[in-house]
């Protein structure tokens, strides 16, 4: 017995009802030059099918080699989390059919996963929630799948589908927990910190881009529902591919309440995939899912097993950077930002862009006004992620640095930024060529001054009257007649020597 995708239970009720049971499998892509077991570039946003060669296509008589650098990554994420690393592991065979997976099967880890038994801790609403990680293995990456035509982007409905194989191949590290239980109502925040907070390691790490919304960091969420939590586990499902912070946090919420539902009418949760819509704030069945056993895992023959030295392993150790929480809590003492303002920083994932501007040479209230603000909008009507904008850290800094100066006020950095997005050239390079620098020679300024008191007699004689605060409007008069570029602060001054 199924629910149709609408029949579900308030959140509250399922939870007084069932304790939820969480399991994510987090994908991330590493960021090697080349593919897990060949020479292909993994560059994205190549040309569909021209990244490819007949090893990562699995034409016959080709013959894999395990990439360097990406075991070399794996180690060091493992380590990350609290892992053990293994001193002797091997690849193995995971044999299933997809349309863009060309060899039937995936070379993946199966029982001996080069790390195991680690852990990390996340914060929600300040408790502290340790999610133990099973393990974390290698594998390749599959092609991409784009289903045309139909409403729903998938492959029923569609007309056609195109396959690029491109992705073919792409390091993977897959990151397993443990049963995730006693998260109760905060299930669904303890899985989207969860994610988070792995997707921030990663870049901590520098093993990935981590960009969600591209696919570098991707989860399997796994949900299942027990009467209360001495019960035996229930069946679970896995919402699969799910790409942001807020669908994993959606995805758990709605298997939760879809559950219960399913639960509360007598019926039997069925095991199977599901995918998410976010339009819908849905999940919707997707195939029965598989168990180890139908993959038919079987030692990889065409490559050797890993086997890291331990040398190497603390070599590894010795050099992880900071980790990411402990970061935060040392930019946020030293930025001097109160808890709502680091957190905008946070929210808006901006700490890296403002954390950069700063080691540029920035103040980091003006670094984080400008990419909360105005950069945070540009990026916005443009559909860009702030840092593919095309402004960079450094130039940030410049342009601050020429407000400092007196160079430019806020409004002619505007303009700016204008030029810099246009591509004219570095932000004092735009300012000398558009001729943006402030006004601030008195005799132009006054004669200015002069015809704005002139041109609103009504508010003259309201500062006279001592209204001083009414000189807003003489100053916006001639900002406005010398097109932002008077200096504001010395247009006051003069004002109020003329009126007061």
């Amino acid at each position: 017995m199924t629910t149709a995708a609408h029949e579900i239970v308030d959140f509250d009720d399922a939870i007084n009802r069932y304790d939820p049971v969480l399991g994510l499998e987090v994908h991330v892509e590493l960021n090697t030059a080349s593919k897990m077991f060949c020479g292909c570039s993994t560059e994205f946003g190549a040309e569909p099918n021209t990244q490819t060669c007949p090893v990562c296509l699995g034409l016959p008589g080709s013959m894999p080699v395990a990439n360097a650098k990406a075991i070399e990554s794996a180690v060091r994420i493992g380590l990350a989390l609290n892992c053990d690393i293994a001193e002797w592991c091997r690849f193995s065979r995971k044999n299933y059919f997809y349309p863009d997976m060309p060899k039937n099967y995936q070379i993946s880890q199966y029982d001996e996963p080069i790390a195991f038994d680690g852990w990390i801790d996340v914060d929600v609403d300040g408790e502290t929630f340790r999610v133990e990680i099973e393990r974390a293995h290698m594998e390749e990456d599959t092609g991409k799948s784009t289903h045309v035509g139909g409403s729903t982007g998938r492959i029923h409905g569609a007309d056609y589908s195109l396959l690029d194989y491109n992705r073919c191949g792409v390091p993977l590290i897959e990151i397993v927990t443990r049963p995730i239980e006693g998260a109760g109502a905060k299930a669904p925040e303890v899985a989207k910190a969860y994610v988070g907070a792995i997707r921030d390691l990663m870049k901590a790490l520098d093993v990935s881009d981590a960009r969600m919304e591209r696919g570098n960091v991707r989860c399997d969420a796994n949900v299942s529902l027990r009467p209360d939590p001495a019960a035996e586990f229930g069946t679970r499902t896995e919402t699969k591919n799910v790409n942001s912070l807020r669908s994993v946090e959606g995805a758990v919420r709605h298997e939760i309440m879809r559950q219960a539902a399913v639960l509360d009418a007598g019926g039997t949760v069925t095991q199977e995939t599901r995918h998410w819509h976010e339009d819908t704030q849905s999940t919707t069945a997707g195939r029965p899912k598989e168990t180890a056993e139908d993959y038919r895992y079987f030692p990889e023959p065409d490559l050797v097993p890993v086997a890291p030295s331990r040398a190497w392993v603390e070599e590894l150790r010795a050099n992880l950077p900071e980790p990411p929480a402990q970061r935060l809590q040392r930019l946020a003492g030293e930025w001097g930002f109160s808890d709502r303002e680091f957190g905008d920083v946070v929210a808006a994932d901006a700490v890296d862009l403002v954390d950069e501007t700063v080691r540029a040479g920035c103040a980091p209230q003006a670094a984080r006004k400008w990419w909360l603000s105005e950069l945070a909008r540009r990026a916005n009507e443009a559909g860009v992620a702030p840092e593919d904008l095309g402004v960079t850290p450094a130039q940030v800094a410049e342009v601050q640095a020429l407000v400092d100066e007196g160079l430019i006020n806020d409004k002619l950095a505007r303009q700016v930024f204008d030029g810099v997005l246009a591509g004219e050239g570095t932000p004092r390079e735009v300012v000398e060529q558009r001729g943006l620098v402030v006004v601030s020679d008195d005799g132009a300024l006054s004669a200015a001054v002069d015809a704005a008191i002139a041109a609103n007699p009504d508010v003259a004689e309201r500062i006279r009257g001592g209204r001083v605060q009414a000189a807003g409007a003489l100053i916006g008069a001639v900002m406005k007649e010398m097109k932002g570029q008077a200096d504001a602060a010395r247009v006051r001054e003069l004002i109020l020597e003329k009126l007061t």
